[in-house]
């Protein structure tokens, strides 16, 4: 295998994974997303890696550039913020590396909607709240399949961390209200996992307004739903008066 999709996590260069770190460590060529990997992840490069930012390159360039190490047996790792799976982009290069036969592997990192919640010590799934996650955004240049638009996606009222959205704060609010009540809690964090780590907190009738004051206008993950407040039920898992499969109840 030469060439290696890495999660990069979420900011803190601590949050890479132990295997992302270790091919960080031996890679000869590493393509990053520099408008999103914090730098200091680089720190892991052996001094003789030749680098890319990816920001000022389009699809074929970065495939040549893994094409031309590919063939010199070149181990190359593709740096991608956060988790490659969720708003990677890589999917397009995977589909080019395939047509060419490059072999290739994915090594999953922290999601930024893992930081985020992390930053508001919550747990998106709480018995008694809800049981289910809905990964989404709004549409910008990309569009977003009808059937997905948040108004009608608010409706299931559960968990919900919206990416690449916060410059549209307005548009959200109107669409989640759809589904959402008023008083719905919210989060915006800015920057989950780094130093400029920033919690804005409120709900679907104020939290727009938060957000303008403090100009917030990228880099944030919004997380809505009662999860927020806290509480819920306590889990089966560690009921005393519960049975599973590594331990039987006390009566």
């Amino acid at each position: 295998m030469s060439v290696f999709f890495v999660g990069a996590g979420p900011g803190d260069p601590e949050l890479i994974t132990l295997k992302g770190k270790r091919l960080l460590e031996e890679a000869d060529i590493i393509i990053y997303a520099g408008s999103l990997v914090n730098p200091k992840v680089l720190g892991f490069a052996k001094s003789s890696a030749e680098i890319f930012d990816s920001a000022s390159m389009n699809l074929e360039e970065i495939i040549s550039v893994i094409e031309k190490a590919a063939a010199q047996a070149k181990k190359v790792v593709r740096l991608h913020t956060g988790d490659p799976g969720i708003y990677g982009a890589i999917q397009e290069q995977i589909n080019l590396l395939e047509q060419k036969k490059i072999p290739y592997e994915v090594i999953p990192g922290v999601s930024s909607m893992s930081a985020a919640a992390a930053a508001l010590k919550r747990e998106f799934t709480q018995p008694g709240i809800t049981q289910s996650v809905i990964v989404t955004r709004i549409e910008g240049r990309t569009p977003v399949p009808s059937k997905e638009d948040l108004s009608l996606l608010a409706k299931h009222r559960g968990s919900m961390c919206i990416f690449l959205s916060v410059q549209k704060m307005e548009d959200v609010v109107s669409r989640l209200l759809e589904g959402y009540t008023p008083e719905t809690p919210v989060a915006v964090v800015y920057k989950a996992s780094w130093p400029q780590e920033k919690i804005i907190l409120g709900n679907l009738s104020n939290i727009t307004q938060k957000v303008k004051e403090e100009g917030i206008e990228k880099t944030a993950m919004i997380l809505v739903g009662d999860f927020i407040s806290g509480g819920g039920e306590p889990s089966k898992l560690y009921d005393s008066g519960f049975t599973h499969g590594y331990r039987e109840a006390k009566s």
